[in-house]
């Protein structure tokens, strides 16, 4: 079995959770933080919130086990469902010498604000907003959330933009370095795990939230959640500030409505870059 230390988020401590997302074995030696390897049939516990692996079995009383199981499975089981939104960023300035310069166009803008239209005319009570801390992002996250008044902005480190795992097949139109994967990969599933899993068990009621990021970063995410195989992610594209939105239900079961839709801007403001 292998246990996942824990990342921080927020400011520094998310910088330095690219280097601490590792995953540590019976033997206490860390190896990379890597995707388990997908077998065709749906694993309950994928998030590791599955109640009975909560439960310590070795200190039930004998007497009252039954008892105390089902209480200590109460105790750990979900009662809500999350609905969650991933937005991709608006279209930007791809001349960019650094993530600073890389703002976003003047369609860019008109992309978030649609999409931030789009967003509140679902009439949905968002609990949060958590944008990744580049700059496109950050951009987009303010236009947004103009149409959102009240709802809570974070940033994350571990949403940046990055190469999440080797994809399959290969393209010709984008081979980073492979150092690239070694670095970004263990940070994209450490928020993968962060922020994708069923409702912790104090929440009570439904909750609806919203991750503004990137398409490498949204289309492995959407791998995982599915328990697809993530080397698949290149294998969809997703326009500009379109919308992917996944269901967890209390159980842990993972369903998908909409992967990169942008059915709600005109046809001359889409854009995939």
């Amino acid at each position: 079995m292998m246990y996942l230390r824990r990342v921080l988020i927020g400011g520094s401590a998310a910088t330095a959770a690219i280097f601490a997302a590792v995953a540590v074995g019976k033997n206490g030696k860390d190896s990379t933080l890597t995707a388990p390897a997908t077998t065709g049939r749906w694993d309950r516990n994928w998030d590791r919130r599955e109640p009975m692996s909560l439960v310590n079995l070795s200190k039930i009383n004998g007497e009252t086990g039954e008892e105390e199981l089902n209480a200590q499975l109460n105790k750990h089981k979900a009662k809500a469902t999350r609905h969650i939104f991933l937005i991709r960023h608006s279209q930007y300035k791809l001349d960019g010498k650094s993530d600073a310069d890389r703002v976003l166009t003047s369609l860019g803008r008109e992309q978030a604000e649609l999409t931030g239209q789009r967003l509140a005319s679902l009439g949905l009570k968002y609990s949060q907003i958590v944008h990744s801390s580049m700059t496109r992002a950050r951009e987009t996250t303010e236009i947004i959330s103009k149409y959102l008044p009240g709802v809570k902005k974070s940033s994350s480190d571990l949403l940046r933009e990055g190469a999440p795992i080797r994809p399959d097949p290969p393209v010709c139109h984008w081979k980073p370095d492979v150092e690239q994967y070694y670095e970004d990969g263990p940070r994209i599933e450490a928020a993968f795990r962060n922020y994708i899993h069923r409702a912790e068990a104090k929440q009570e009621e439904d909750s609806y939230e919203i991750i503004i990021c990137h398409a490498n970063v949204i289309r492995y995410i959407v791998c995982r959640a599915l328990q697809l195989p993530p080397e698949a992610w290149l294998r969809m594209s997703l326009n500009n500030g379109s919308i992917t939105y996944m269901v967890i239900r209390p159980n842990g079961n993972v369903s998908l409505r909409m992967l990169g839709d942008s059915g709600f801007m005109p046809p001359e403001k889409i854009s995939r870059t």
